[in-house]
């Protein structure tokens, strides 16, 4: 199935099973300070779950479906290997004060083996429970839904690192999460989480049974797409396929051939897919939060570009393929100003040649001195200087670093 055939099907099975359709909310999360972006689906949610807003007021029924833009921060270190991403799309369920584990685990069993939906291989799927911590017993309940609704799925008990939500404990509502794992040759890799929050977690470290369970479940698009797809990397999904196709005509470098290429082109079209669902959504380059985001992730697309072509053009090209490949499902994507990326781009170019030369200058110990002039002179954010050491084996004063940073801003207050 393509992407928009899985995309499509996910939604026609849940609104079949009586869920409401909702739309994708912003990456900007409305009324939460507490994020920086979207990162999960259920955040649009969040009062809801709480009990401070009124699900049947203000839509109708307890359950919900919806496909959620997603950014996380916490993999931007990590992307350019075969499957770590910053920007995805979360396919959810949610139930709040509807259906139990029972529905929600037939919903996902059935979705994802029938001959009607997606058709993949039961005997290629396992599961997880939690096993119970402290105060909390072992989920029972899941393990036995589990062994009635698939006889033959194997059920591995797991910890509270591996099977509770939110991980770490947050003060609120909370609960043990059931998995849904896929075999493939390197291993099992986690589908769909099913989370049951049950539990408000009072803060100092004692829970409180809310002797209710609300459903609230997460898919990676891009995992699910790849399984489908039967292909070992999500980048080689049709997810990826034209925004790589772009970055190989404007550098000229093939994708498969070389490993090195091939992590500078996975980075490239991971952070310039990223940016452009950023920049739709209002956020502009800066040098704070989500504008700093924004800045280090098109800088970092600029210094592999560079490395794989020095006159590869602008990176507004592959945005644009990005822009008519997701419209019909984020038509927000059609009102964004690349033009934002396209300066951002120019800004960076201006100061990234000297900037290099001076990066080449340093030994294999870059000092503090040395780091601060590269991120203050020439806009190396200081995750890119480490990143570039990384591949050079140099090391970076980071402690260094930290003290000239402390004394730019108290020079600066001073003045």
């Amino acid at each position: 199935m393509t992407a928009r055939d899985l995309r499509t099907k996910f939604l026609e099975y849940f609104e079949n099973k009586g869920h409401k359709v909702m739309p994708s909310s912003s990456l900007i999360p409305k009324d939460d300070p507490s994020i920086l972006l979207t990162t999960a689906g259920m955040q649009q949610f969040k009062l809801y779950f709480a009990g401070v807003k009124n699900v049947q007021e203000d839509f109708g029924g307890s359950d919900l479906v919806s496909i959620q833009k997603c950014f996380r921060t916490s993999d931007i270190d990590e992307v350019g290997d075969e499957s770590h991403l910053t920007f995805f799309e979360m396919l959810g369920n949610f139930s709040i004060g509807g259906y139990g584990k029972k529905e929600a685990i037939e919903y996902a069993w059935e979705l994802m083996t029938s001959s009607d939906w997606y058709s993949l291989h039961k005997e290629n799927f396992f599961s997880t429970v939690f096993a119970g911590d402290g105060e909390i017993p072992a989920d029972s309940e899941s393990e036995s839904f589990w062994k009635s609704i698939a006889p033959d799925i194997e059920v591995k008990k797991l910890g509270r690192d591996d099977n509770f939500w939110p991980k770490p404990i947050w003060i609120g509502t909370c609960g043990p999460s059931s998995e849904l794992h896929y075999n493939l040759e390197n291993g099992g890799l986690e589908i769909w989480n099913l989370v049951f929050t049950q539990y408000f977690h009072n803060g100092d470290g004692s829970f409180k049974d809310l002797g209710k369970v609300n459903i609230d479940t997460g898919m990676g698009l891009e995992r699910l797409t790849m399984i489908s797809q039967n292909k070992s990397s999500v980048f080689e999904t049709d997810l990826f396929t034209p925004i790589i196709k772009k970055i190989e005509k404007i550098t000229d470098q093939p994708y498969g051939v070389d490993s090195k290429s091939d992590r500078r082109i996975r980075i490239i079209a991971d952070h310039i897919k990223a940016s452009t669902f950023l920049i739709a959504d209002g956020v502009e380059p800066s040098n704070k939060e989500r504008g700093y985001i924004l800045r280090r992730l098109i800088r970092r697309a600029v210094i592999h570009a560079k490395a794989l072509r020095e006159d590869f053009g602008s990176l507004t090209q592959i945005s644009q393929v990005v822009v008519d490949g997701y419209s019909d499902q984020y038509p927000e994507l059609k009102n964004a100003n690349l033009n934002i990326l396209e300066q951002e781009e120019k800004r960076f170019e201006n100061t990234l040649s000297e900037g290099m030369k001076k990066y080449q200058e340093t030994g294999e110990n870059i000092s503090g001195e040395e780091t601060f002039l590269l991120f203050q002179s020439f806009g190396f954010p200081i995750e890119l200087v480490e990143e570039l050491s990384k591949e050079d084996g140099k090391t970076v004063d980071l402690a260094g670093f930290e003290e000239e940073f402390k004394k730019h801003q108290e020079a600066s207050r001073a003045s």
